[in-house]
Formats: structure tokens, sequence, C-alpha cells
């Protein structure tokens, strides 16, 4: 049986035009109560949500995340927020120590990307459109400072919110058999190599009938391009500065 939450995944595009439509806060509270009620390890919580309308603050946001207009023109930023501070907290009440790690900072990392998609999955459910911004990241300190998270805490991505003024057409998604595997993972190359460049033909093709001049290999071609060069090195430092363990 095909439900609605299905269809609305099925059905998912980043949207990055907006109509000038607002977006009312009891439909806004609706879906970020039903995001909280997300997966989260050992009901811990090590997530925040702030939300943004003020246009000053998303002008500002956007010019951390590249100028990416669609942060200013939407009705609601997003921040999504790992945060370990009231863990801290906790143990300071209960007078222990505070034990950080790795460990702690990746599930307050997952546990922030979880609400995330399910809030996304929210907003998308009611006409909605959304899209994620890992570009925030491109600045943690000065995102943390604008939106005064406490020690402890970092921007893991944005999510704009908003009315669609159109919805893009989907991208394909890479071969099925690539990256779902049944009770081993098929490690063959040779396999992987064919539906990879089967992939590119099939993305550079989308991109075409779109009016995009792109190169016949559209999916290794860009991949390549972005992993054989290192981003964003500065991360574990500024993130240890923010107050994570990141050892």
């Amino acid at each position: 049986m095909i439900t609605s939450v299905i269809e609305t995944l099925n059905n998912h595009v980043s949207v990055r035009d907006f109509t000038n439509a607002p977006l009312d806060d009891e439909t806004l509270g609706k879906m970020l109560q039903a995001a909280r009620r997300s997966p989260t390890s050992s009901n811990l919580q090590t997530y925040s949500l702030v939300v943004v309308r003020d246009q000053e603050t998303k002008k500002e946001l956007a010019a951390i995340a590249g100028n990416q207009r669609h942060i200013e023109t939407c009705p609601v930023f997003v921040a999504l927020c790992a945060d370990l501070s009231r863990l801290k907290l906790a143990c300071e009440l209960q007078k222990k120590p505070y034990a950080g790690s790795l460990e702690r900072s990746l599930v307050a990392t997952v546990d922030a990307a979880l609400v995330g998609m399910s809030l996304s999955l929210a907003a998308e459910s009611l006409g909605l459109g959304t899209v994620m911004i890992g570009a925030i990241r491109n600045d943690p300190t000065k995102a943390a400072r604008l939106l005064g998270l406490p020690e402890g805490a970092y921007v893991v991505y944005g999510l704009c919110i908003g009315w669609p003024e159109e919805r893009p057409p989907q991208k394909p998604r890479l071969p099925e058999e690539l990256v779902i595997h049944y009770e081993r993972y098929n490690t063959d190359r040779d396999t992987t190599v064919e539906r990879l460049q089967a992939h590119d033909k099939d993305l550079a093709e989308h991109y075409r009938s779109l009016g995009r001049e792109t190169p016949d290999a559209a999916w290794t071609g860009t991949t390549a391009r972005i992993a054989s060069s290192p981003r964003r090195e500065f991360l574990r430092q500024v993130l240890t500065d923010l107050g994570l363990n990141l050892d």
C-alpha cells in the first residue's frame, strides 16, 4: 500500500524559488512539533532549532552561505543545530563531570539531521517547498554568534521553507542497485563502473532537457571535482572551539 508519506518522499525536489506568501505561525508550529517526535539517541535530544524570520538576519546567513538568495526570499529559515549544552548542564546539576567525545558529537549531528529531515517532510506534506543549506558551515563561528548559540552547539545545516513559485523537475538518482544492498555490500568494481557510467548519461540527458550544457560525465565528473579537493579543512578546529569534542 502506498501511503501519503511515501508519495511525499517520492515527489521530493529542492525548491529555491518561493512566492511572497507568508507562512503562518500555526502551520509552522505544527510542523515543528511533528519534527520534535523524530528519533533521538538515548532520549538525549541533542539538537535545537533556531527559527529565523528577520530579514536582516536571513541576509547575513545568506552571506555566510555564499549569497544563496533563497535564504533571503524564503519566509522561514530554520537552523538545525547539534546541541550538547543541555548535556553539560545536566551533568553540572547532578554534580558529575561531562565526558565529551567524538561519539557524542556525532550523535548530536545525527539528531539534528533527523529532526531536519522530519521538518522538511512535514513541510512538503502540506505543499510547501524546502531546500537544505549545508553551506551554512562555511563559517560556523559567525553563524553561532549570529544566532546566539551556547557553547557546545553548531549549525549542522539550514532549511529554507516557503510556498514554491515553481517546482523543478526531479533529477535522476543513482541506480538503485548502487545504493541498496541486500545482506552484503556488492563491491564488484566492473558492475559499479558500468552503472555509474549509465547514470552519467541519464543525468546529462536530464540537464540537457533543461537547456543546460553539460559534459557526458555528468555525475562522476562533478563528483570527482568536488571529492578531489579538500573542503572546510578548518572545521575540526572551529567546532572544537565551539565546544564540540571531535577526538
